[in-house]
Parts: structure tokens; C-alpha cells; sequence
């Protein structure tokens, strides 16, 4: 059940940054988005699929279910999709985690902790490497504006030098997080012009371009490590805000980049956006979760409660905890039973230091939001920010102002959020467990790790239903919900979409109260033994084509196939959209050319709603056909005469709407016939 919540809150991290929180001087890379390290294998020259074929309507049973493991060759499962191309990473990149995508021109930049790569998608069934600039941060998320690309850093081994060596000092003037600048004019040669240190970092940013500002870009910088020391960089306070008003807590960054002086990058503001809000409703554990907490103890691994929840300690923290231990009493080699035994006496205490788990303090809410998608047209944002989703007036840029506010007991981590194209709906994502856990298992809740889809009326979202992706997978898989984008089907809200080891799925939610898959893709896990992480870690739609970030495998590309939900005329439409540039946080209204395949795309809807008479459809089609081999005047003249009777259709049929909008088409259609 959705809640809405207005009252002062202050909820302690999540569970899954607990860790990141704790090891933030040893570990970096436990975070929400930042997976575990993936298996280290050699590509192979050629990755070929081995497909499952499925069906024009939903396969029984599902062919997702119990496919073979394999880094490079597992076993694959796809239904209304064609997979273009697969590609694995040069070997700079490979066994190092591949993250987010942007796109400029013909070119997708693939962000990895070890950089960026950039691919020449022109002939999509062999995409060409034209750049790798090896870069290492976590985690590298990617964005464009013009001749810009900006790159995120939030982990402690970036430099600011760009260098591999890493950074071991606790405070150091080398280290990078925050947002890197780069010159793209070439994007076959990046050039690395200005870099802005934030107190957090930026785990993920948003590029906003105000329609009313053509000299400016700004960046919203989501930040969610630890406040850096003062001593790094001055100014950063992690005491709260009635402490010091310049806490770095509770707020985010406004970055502004001056088009002609990109050096001159600054932060401009620093917007507190989580007031006056009330503590979130949270779930517990699943049944699968609670099965290996039970397991954990019986083996002597370390759990801890966080916030009254129990939780396995990840091995890899455990093991750098027991290192430090050793290393903090001056011994060497392995840990001891004695250190084991200290470390489960430190454990609750670390915890509560960390993330403000204390009986005594009054617990408070988010202090940062994961991602913030920016649809400057219609100026609003989509904060997903922890145990909230947030609405957000960004008429002015410097200055984002939160309208709104909902929270859901099965929701664990609002991760992400996308708009459909009027604005009149948004849809946040939730990733609980972090991407690095496998939370699509037989036993999870499918209101969990999901999607929950909200109607946006006067401002105020009002929550409508969910949807995960379908298919049951393996506890060696981590699978939730994670990134995508909207696919511009005229007339309806269609979307693709990321689940990590879940694989992509597409889906039609124009009825916000009953979504519906429509396509997928899947593969087998990367291990059949253990937990290796892999998947898909976000996939968009960019100018026809379907590209998806794999993050142990490469980049994948697809295209929608005809189906029972979908046809070759809706397809077509779609893809007479052609964009310049797509961020994954940055959201572009659709507006689609006058074209027959519009108008018969709307038909096309018009026959599967059964909004007109079957006959009514067949004279309409034959009436289009007509027109279209018509010789210009004329058909100018058709067009017209047809607009006009369906304008006088529309109230009487069964879906007026989609009448309304099959006329304009054609209206607009017979207009720019000269």
C-alpha cells in the first residue's frame, strides 16, 4: 500500500549502503549501483547468442526459466525483439563493471569503472570501438550536452589525473569525486578540460537544459558516500544541519557549466530538497532473505540488525574488516578466532556510527537522492530519493523545489524514476538489494524490487499499481528493477527496461492501472554455482534501435519485432523520431513527423481497441492507401476531406481520443503536402 507523508523524518541509510557507509575508507564498491566485481574471463573474438525462440503471444512456459550459465555463452531466451549485435568489451574493460549509457549523433558512450568507451552505432550489427579513454572511477555514469560529455566519480581510487594507481591515502589531494568535464568535439579523442570536486561525491547526475537559458547547462549531482573530510576539501561538513547550515548532508549539488567556458564549471547552489519529511514505511525480509540469515548464523558468518533487520555481512567486507583488525594490532597473516570474536563485539556499535542507528536519536530522512530525471519541457523532475519519490518544480534551474512526496512499504530504494510524454504519469523504480543481490527468486514479493507506476494530477502523484518483470530467476542472478527508457510508440506509454541478470523487458503501461509485458530478452546466469554479477544495467530506445549496457558482457542491440501488441505501422512510427542527443537522466519529448505511418500506426490501435467498426477501419485504410499514391494536389484534397470526417467520428466512437488523434495526423499529414 502507496503511503503519502508530509511530517519530519530521519531514516538511516539503507541496507544496502550500509557497507559502502561502513568501509567507506577500504571498501568502494558495495553501493547501490555498484556491483561486486565481476569474473575476470578473456572475450572471446565472436559472442554468438544461443536463442530460445518464443512466440507472437506470451510463451508458456517461460523460456527465461532455467536457462544455461556462461559469461560469453549462455544460454538466451528472446520474445518480440531482434537482437542486433553483441559485443563484448576491449580488454582494458573486461571483468570491470560496464554502467550507464548516453548517446550523441550515431555514437552510444558506455561508462565502466575503468572509463568510458565509445561505440559507432552506424551499422548496428557490428558496432565499431572508435574511443576507449581509460579513466577509473565509480561509476563512471555518463552524460552530453553539445561538445561536453560529463562522467561521474564517487569512489575513493579515482584521481583526479585519470591515472590506474588508485589512491591510498586517507586525505589526498589526487583524488577525484565529483563530476569530470570533457571536450567531445572529437569524440574519437576526448579531451579532459575541468573536473568539480563535491563533498559526496556524485554516484549518479542529471544535465539540465533550460529551454530558457541558451548559455548555460546545469548538473544536479546525486552524491551518496560519505562526507569527505574537511581536510580534502574545504568546506565539507557531515554534522547535521542544525549543527552547521553548510552540512553536506540533505541536500544535493547544482552544478552550472557556462557553454563557452566549460573550465569555469561551478557549484552554484545546493538546494536542501528533504525537508519536514516523516520516517518512510519500510518492508522486512523475504522468505528467501530470512532463509539465509538463518543459514549465515548456522554457518558463523557475521549478521548485524540494521534498523531492527537482520543482515549478512557481504564476505568481501568482512574479510577487509578482519584485515583491518589485524592490521590495527600490528600482526600479520590470516585473522584469528580472537579478531573474529572482536569484530562481532565492533559490528552493532560500526553500524549505528555509521548510519545513525541509535535508539537515542530521533531518526531522520533521506539525506540525497539516488537519480533525478529532468524533463525540462514541461519543468518537473522525478527525484527518486531513497525511501521517497519525489515530484520537483525545476522552472529554475538553480533552484529545484520539491511539490510533492510519496513513500511505500514495499518499496526498500527509490532508485530511479521515468515520466511518460505528456507528463501526466511517472513511473520510480525500487532497488532493493541494491543491484547485488538476486531479488527475482521464486519466494519475492513481485511488489518488491518492482516498478510502481503513479498518475500525476494537479501535482500530486497518486499511485496506481506495479510491475516487475515476470519471469522467475536463480539465486545466482541479481535481478530488481533498474534503468530505461521510454520507446516513442504514438498513442501510447511504452517502455524498456533493465533488471540486470533479469534481463530487459518491455512493456505497455497507457493503462497506468494494468501494465503489461510485451518483450524481452534474458540470458542464463554468468555462474551456475555462485552469485557473479551480470546483466543488464540499463537499456533505451535511441533512433530505432534498443541498446543495452551489459555489465559483464558488452553492449547489446536490439529492435522491436511486429507482435500481437505491437505492429509493423507502430514500429515504424517510432522510429521516424530521431533524436540529437539522450541521457539517461534527462528526458526528451516526443513529437512525432506527419507520416502514413503515423496515421496508420493510430489506426492500427483504433483496430486493436475496437474504438471503430472493422468495416469503418478497412475504409479508412483503403482511404489512406488511396491518398498516398495520389498525386500531390489531390491528395491534399483526400487528406482533408478525411481529417474533417473524422472529426465528426469522434465523439460517437469507442475511443474518441484515439479518433482525435488519427485526425490530426491526417490533418497535419495533408498540410505539408504541397
Amino acid at each position: 500500500m502507496t503511503s503519502r507523508v508530509r511530517a519530519r523524518r530521519f531514516a538511516t541509510a539503507p541496507l544496502h549502503v550500509v557497507w559502502p557507509l561502513l568501509l567507506a575508507a577500504a571498501l568502494t564498491g558495495l553501493t547501490a549501483c555498484a556491483p561486486q566485481p565481476i569474473a575476470s574471463t578473456d572475450a572471446p573474438a565472436e559472442a554468438p547468442p544461443t536463442l530460445r525462440a518464443a512466440a507472437t503471444t506470451a510463451p508458456t512456459p517461460d523460456p527465461r526459466v532455467g536457462l544455461d550459465a556462461g559469461l560469453f555463452d549462455a544460454e538466451e531466451a528472446i520474445w518480440n525483439l531482434r537482437a542486433l549485435s553483441q559485443t563484448p568489451p576491449p580488454e582494458d574493460f573486461v571483468g570491470v563493471t560496464n554502467s550507464d549509457l548516453a548517446f550523441k549523433d550515431q555514437y552510444a558512450i558506455q561508462g565502466n569503472y575503468n572509463g568510458i568507451m565509445v561505440w559507432d552505432l552506424s551499422t548496428p550489427e557490428t558496432p565499431e570501438l572508435v574511443t576507449e579513454y581509460v579513466c577509473p572511477a565509480s561509476q563512471s555514469d555518463v552524460s552530453v550536452y553539445g561538445d561536453l560529455l560529463f562522467v561521474s566519480g564517487e569512489g575513493l581510487e579515482g584521481r583526479l589525473d585519470c591515472g590506474t594507481q588508485g589512491v591510498e591515502e586517507t586525505v589526498s589531494p589526487d583524488r577525484l569525486r565529483g563530476l569530470r568535464i570533457f571536450d567531445i568535439t572529437d569524440l574519437r579523442e576526448p579531451s579532459y578540460i575541468a573536473n568539480v570536486q563535491t563533498c559526496r561525491g556524485s554516484h549518479t547526475h542529471s544535465v539540465l537544459k533550460d529551454p530558457a537559458d541558451d548559455d548555460n547547462v546545469y548538473v544536479y549531482i546525486s552524491g551518496s558516500a560519505p562526507v569527505r573530510p574537511e581536510e580534502e576539501l574545504a568546506g565539507c561538513s557531515d554534522a547535521l544541519p542544525e549543527e552547521d547550515p553548510n552540512s553536506a548532508l540533505f541536500r544535493i549539488e547544482v552544478i552550472k557549466v557556462p557553454l563557452d567556458r566549460p573550465q569555469d564549471a561551478a557549484i552554484v547552489s545546493s538546494p536542501r530538497i528533504f525537508e519536514e519529511l516523516e520516517a518512510a514505511p519500510r518492508h522486512g525480509l523475504s522468505p528467501a532473505d530470512r532463509a539465509e540469515v538463518e543459514a549465515a548464523r548456522e554457518r558463523g558468518d557475521f549478521v548485524v540488525e540494521v534498523e531492527g533487520v537482520p543482515q549478512v555481512v557481504p564476505s568481501q567486507a568482512a574479510a577487509r574488516l578482519l584485515d583491518n583488525l589485524v592490521q590495527q594490532r600490528g600482526g600479520s597473516g590470516p585473522p584469528t578466532a580472537a579478531d573474529s570474536s572482536r569484530l562481532r563485539t565492533l559490528l552493532p556499535k560500526m553500524v549505528a556510527e555509521r548510519t545513525g542507528d541509535s535508539d537515542e536519536e530521533e531518526r531522520r530522512g533521506p539525506t540525497q537522492c539516488h537519480d533525478i530525471t529532468l524533463y525540462p519541457e514541461i519543468g518537473r523532475a522525478g527525484g527518486a530519493c531513497e525511501g521517497y519519490g519525489f515530484l520537483l518544480d525545476i522552472t529554475e534551474p538553480d533552484a529545484p523545489r520539491r511539490i510533492d512526496a510519496v513513500a511505500d512499504s514495499n518499496f526498500a530504494y527509490w532508485h530511479s524514476a521515468t515520466f511518460n510524454n505528456d507528463g501526466s504519469k511517472v513511473l520510480f523504480t525500487d532497488e532493493w538489494g541494491g543491484g547485488s543481490q538476486p531479488k527475482c527468486r521464486a519466494s519475492d514479493p513481485m511488489e518488491w524490487g518492482a516498478n510502481a507506476i503513479f498518475t500525476v494530477d494537479d501535482d500530486q502523484m497518486q499511485f496506481q499499481s506495479y510491475y516487475k518483470m515476470p519471469a522467475e530467476q536463480t539465486a545466482q542472478e541479481n535481478c530488481v528493477a533498474h534503468n530505461g527508457s521510454l520507446i516513442p510508440i504514438p498513442g501510447r506509454d511504452v517502455m524498456v527496461q533493465a533488471w540486470y541478470q533479469g534481463g530487459i523487458s518491455v512493456f505497455d503501461w497507457t493503462d497506468p492501472a494494468n501494465p503489461v509485458e510485451m518483450a524481452f530478452h534474458d540470458r542464463g546466469p554468468v555462474d551456475p554455482e555462485q552469485m557473479q554479477m551480470g546483466g543488464s544495467w540499463s537499456v533505451y530506445w535511441y533512433n530505432g534501435l534498443i541498446v543495452s549496457s551489459e555489465i559483464a558482457r558488452g553492449l547489446d542491440v536490439f529492435e522491436l519485432t511486429p507482435s500481437a501488441f505491437l505492429t509493423e505501422n507502430e514500429i515504424a512510427a517510432a522510429n521516424t523520431v530521431e533524436l540529437d542527443y539522450l541521457n539517461a537522466q534527462g528526458q526528451p519529448t516526443y513529437a512525432w513527423p506527419p507520416s502514413f505511418v503515423l496515421a496508420r500506426a493510430y489506426l492500427d490501435q483504433l483496430a486493436r481497441s475496437e474504438g471503430l467498426p472493422a468495416e469503418r477501419i478497412g475504409a479508412l485504410r483503403r482511404a489512406l492507401t488511396d491518398a498516398e499514391q495520389a498525386d500531390p494536389s489531390a491528395r491534399q484534397d483526400q487528406l482533408t476531406a478525411l481529417s474533417e470526417e473524422l472529426d465528426r467520428e469522434a465523439e460517437a466512437s469507442a475511443d474518441a481520443a484515439k479518433v482525435r488523434l488519427l485526425a490530426t495526423a491526417v490533418r497535419d499529414l495533408g498540410a505539408g503536402t504541397e
